[in-house]
């Protein structure tokens, strides 16, 4: 399908300000669109209100407002401007809310201007929790157990049935704002009071937790004649529980087979085929090591990961779905000049890692635990032959270069003790040194593995002499007792700290197969499949 004569002139909604779970991610992904709107002779007008973006510089559109990222000051520019469509796929949450907002209130109607892309019903198809549900179940895909709520009474006899621990989901939001986990009635309160209040549409999702599934998570591109591509496939180090924005990510994915792979490979083009999406999308799942699985969450536009997916894939999701929305199929997209056509999947050789980086230094009574409410504001991303090469590059550009031999401190809720023991067995072999708080020692020597019982007092002063790990685990729920005092000491000293079980093992399999020891443990699985 060739360009609509009538598109002579396009709207981007950018992204707006940088806050947790929306940062530079859409500037790129803005960037890309406004470049790849001009390639086709399209007049382009960005609406953004931060000037410290690319894509707000003069050559990168042709006209440029800073203007508030409302629905009066995106109609103010629509009536001076009379743009023929509106993008706003690709400029984050923010994008997405304010498009589907100037449908509902008739502006674009009134003034005969068109939504290009995922359409309105589409987003909301994808956004409203309970539609979402619906819409999964009538085409065969399993959600966790959930109630779409507007009130708290709704959710207290929603929990009253389905038991604890629950998640709390706000509907039109971004990075788990306003969401988190329950483990009892007093926090379900909390949390659905908070996540009605900041939901636009005063909604929020009540789910039955799946904490310590796998998470896995793809890129996906369909144009309006149902074409698609899977652009990426992606695995959260961290299981579900720990929000992907905060979680080493990596691509591609690895622990689980090529018939479970092709499966959610299948499931993702049902996905984005029922909910009817013109662009990109974001589909995150949750699967249990039996193979089991469930749709958590759709995105239907540029999400955070597609800058990795890009970059991993030299697929640009952007500049594609900008294209798609002017009305072009993908196999008529040229990827780059010269280059191959949308329509085409990537394939990749090597291994691609998104590392995040964490404000906490900057904030003293802060707790670096994490949780389903995303926390980190920047990542560093890895390229490498191996995954045991990109993690370590990983954490080396998040400024921790450690090798084995170290110290390791370990500090360990009871639940999860078991879970270290591949791990603290492996960094014990490389001859690094095991410190333990009672507890978690007695644990180990049990186990047959030596370590140094320190008491919780003398713990806080080995975390910087001598120790370059420490690894805290805490029980269920938040709190601010030891765990937060022994965490708070490690990040004034510059102390590598780390709080689950699943990068700690990720990170002594990788040292000990990359550092000096110079080959992988002859025995014992490996966590990733390459």
């Amino acid at each position: 399908m060739p360009l609509d004569a009538g598109l002579r002139k396009v709207l981007v909604i950018g992204s707006g300000p940088i806050v947790i779970g929306q940062a530079a991610e859409f500037d790129y992904a803005g960037t890309q669109a406004c470049r790849a709107l001009r390639e086709e002779g399209v007049e382009v007008v960005l609406v953004n209100t931060n000037p410290a973006t690319i894509m707000t510089d003069s050559d990168t559109a042709d006209a440029v407002y800073f203007e508030p990222l409302d629905l009066e000051g995106l109609c103010r520019v629509i009536e001076v401007e009379r743009p023929e469509g509106i993008i706003g796929t690709l400029g984050g949450q923010v994008g997405l809310n304010l498009s589907l907002g100037l449908f509902d209130s008739g502006v674009l109607r009134r003034l005969g201007v068109r939504l290009l892309g995922t359409g309105a019903e589409a987003i909301r198809r994808g956004e409203d929790r309970g539609l979402f549900r619906d819409l999964m179940q009538s085409i065969g895909e399993e959600v966790p157990l959930s109630a779409a709520v507007k009130s708290l009474e709704e959710a207290l006899s929603f929990a009253g049935f389905a038991g604890f621990p629950l998640v709390v989901r706000p509907a039109f939001t971004l990075g788990g704002t306003g969401g988190g986990m329950a483990r009892d009635q007093g926090e379900l309160v909390e949390l659905v009071s908070s996540a009605l209040g900041l939901s636009p549409a005063g909604q929020a999702l009540v789910e039955v937790s799946v904490e310590g599934w796998k998470e896995i998570e793809f890129e996906v591109i369909r144009d309006g004649e149902g074409g698609k591509v899977l652009v990426c496939g992606m695995e959260n180090l961290d299981p579900m529980g720990v929000h992907t924005g905060d979680s080493v990510v990596v691509s591609p994915i690895m622990t689980l087979g090529k018939s479970v792979v092709e499966d959610l490979r299948e499931a993702c083009f049902r996905i984005v085929d029922a909910i009817g999406v013109e662009g990109a999308c974001n589909i995150q799942f949750a699967v249990r090591d039996d193979g089991k699985r469930y749709v958590i969450e759709v995105n239907p536009r540029a999400s955070r990961s597609s800058a990795l997916a890009s970059k991993a894939t030299a697929y640009p999701i952007a500049r594609v779905a900008a294209k798609v929305a002017l009305g072009y199929r993908l196999g008529e997209i040229g990827l780059w000049e010269g280059g191959p056509r949308a329509s085409e999947e990537p394939v990749i050789s090597h291994v691609a890692l998104k590392f995040p980086r964490w404000p906490f230094d900057k904030f003293p009574r802060a707790d670096r635990r994490l949780g389903t409410r995303m926390r980190s504001t920047g990542e560093v991303m890895a390229r490498g032959d191996s995954f045991e090469e990109a993690l370590l590059k990983g954490f080396r550009c998040a400024g921790h270069p450690i090798k084995v031999p170290f110290g390791v401190l370990l500090s360990l809720s009871p639940w999860s003790r078991a879970e270290a023991l591949d791990a603290v067995g492996i960094l014990s072999r490389a001859g690094c040194a095991i410190y333990c708080t009672p507890g978690t020692a007695s644990f180990f020597m049990s186990k047959g593995i030596a370590c140094d019982a320190v008491s919780p007092e003398d713990a806080l002063e080995l975390a910087g002499e001598g120790v370059k790990l420490v690894v805290n685990t805490v029980s269920p729920g938040w709190g601010s007792g030891y765990g937060f005092k022994l965490r708070r000491r490690a990040m004034e000293r510059g102390v590598l700290c780390l709080t689950s079980c699943d990068t700690l093992k990720g990170l002594a399999e990788a040292l000990v197969f990359r550092g000096d020891l110079g080959e992988a443990l002859a025995s014992g699985e490996r966590w990733y499949n390459l």
